[in-house]
């Protein structure tokens, strides 16, 4: 395969990360797996779900117009770099093109951090204390750390690196991995002191 395509096939890979991930913070929590329909099987649209699954309509449509907003800026971004007669960019790099539309849409802000890897830039660097320990906690283990500060509440989220991103942010070739590698997510929110 051509370096081009693998680029190209990674960066559609990335977006369909970056819709993961939105579905998974805007997403209710899960039902019994006896609620789940099973192959073949419609889900009918009158059927109330579990109380505890659903949000107010006000939460509702919130999270609705994220959604879109966040698969509109998905598809633009994608469509810039995917198509782009002097080569592919980055999954990563493509993203931050995303954060930036939709912190200027949302005023949500988000960026990479280096959690157990050589970080790929110097903006990739833990920068606060709330990153640095967030860093330190995610390579323990955690699958997130927050802190609610200042009017923001602040989230990192693992991201596993798999093996392209290991390639390039680890010397893959010269020591074995004997440990997963991570990056982190961070989302900052601005929140109604309460």
């Amino acid at each position: 395969m051509s370096s081009r395509f693998c680029a190209n096939l990674c960066a559609v890979a990335s977006a369909t990360g970056v819709l993961c991930v939105a579905l998974v913070l805007c997403a209710e929590p899960a039902g019994d797996a006896a609620d789940q329909p099973k192959d073949g099987q419609k889900v009918a649209a009158d059927k109330p779900s579990d109380p505890k699954h659903r949000v107010s309509v006000a939460a509702a449509r919130e999270r609705a117009k994220l959604m879109h907003d966040i698969y509109d800026t998905t598809l633009d971004v994608m469509h810039r770099h995917f198509f782009r007669r002097e080569g592919s960019v980055l999954p990563a790099r493509a993203m931050e093109d995303i954060f930036a539309d939709m912190a200027r849409q949302s005023s949500i802000q988000s960026r990479w951090i280096s959690v157990n890897t050589k970080a790929m830039s110097i903006h990739h660097e833990p920068q606060t204390e709330f990153e640095k320990q967030a860093a330190k906690e995610i390579a323990r283990g955690k699958e997130d750390f927050e802190l609610i500060e200042k009017g923001y509440y602040q989230r990192v989220g693992r991201i596993s690196l798999g093996g392209g991103c290991v390639s390039c942010h680890t010397n893959q070739f010269s020591s074995p991995l004997t440990s997963p590698k991570f990056a982190g997510l961070v989302i900052r929110i601005p929140v109604n002191d309460e």
